[in-house]
C-alpha cells in the first residue's frame, strides 16, 4: 500500500523558545495522521471503541529527529503499516516539509518514527485485527493464520 499523506502546519503553539516545532509535538502530528488515515478508511475511533470495542495502544515508539522544523511550516506526514500480525501492527511515519511556494513535499525526512501498536479490547487484553481494520490500514483484506 501506498504512504497515506497528512499535512499540518506549525503553529505558535508547537513550538519552543527557539521557534522550532517542540519534540513532543511530533507525536501530536503522527497521531493525527494515523487518525485521519482511519478516517479515510471509513473508521474513526468512536465507531471502533463503540461497535468493535477495541482500541489502539502505542506498545512501541523510536523517534529519528533528523532536522527541525519551524513557525508556519507546512508539513506532510506520511503513514505506511506492515500487515498486521495477530494483534500487532507495524508501521513507519516520516514528516516532511512540503517546499514554500511549491505543492510538493521533500524526499528527505525532517523526523522518522517507527512504531508497534497493539490493538487492545475494553479489559485492556490483545485482540486480532477484524478485517474492515486489516483493510483499513493496509487496503489489505487477508486474515492472519
Amino acid at each position: 500500500m501506498d504512504s497515506h499523506r497528512y499535512r499540518v502546519r506549525v503553529f505558535y503553539e508547537d513550538t519552543d523558545a527557539g521557534g522550532i516545532v517542540y519534540h513532543a509535538n511530533y507525536l501530536r502530528f503522527a497521531e493525527r495522521a494515523r487518525t485521519e488515515m482511519l478516517r479515510a478508511g471509513g473508521i474513526d475511533h468512536t465507531s471502533l471503541q463503540d461497535e468493535e470495542a477495541v482500541a489502539f495502544t502505542v506498545r512501541h515508539c523510536t523517534v529519528d529527529f533528523r532536522r527541525p522544523a519551524g513557525l508556519d511550516d507546512l508539513l506532510e506526514v506520511r503513514t505506511r503499516f506492515a500487515e498486521p500480525k495477530g494483534a500487532r501492527l507495524e508501521g513507519e511515519q516520516t514528516i516532511h516539509k512540503v517546499e514554500s511556494g511549491s505543492d510538493q513535499a521533500t524526499d528527505e525526512a525532517l523526523v522518522e518514527i517507527v512504531l508497534t501498536l497493539a490493538l487492545i479490547d475494553r479489559q485492556g487484553r490483545p485482540i486480532r485485527f477484524p478485517p474492515r481494520l486489516r483493510h483499513a490500514l493496509t487496503g489489505t483484506s487477508v486474515t492472519p493464520r
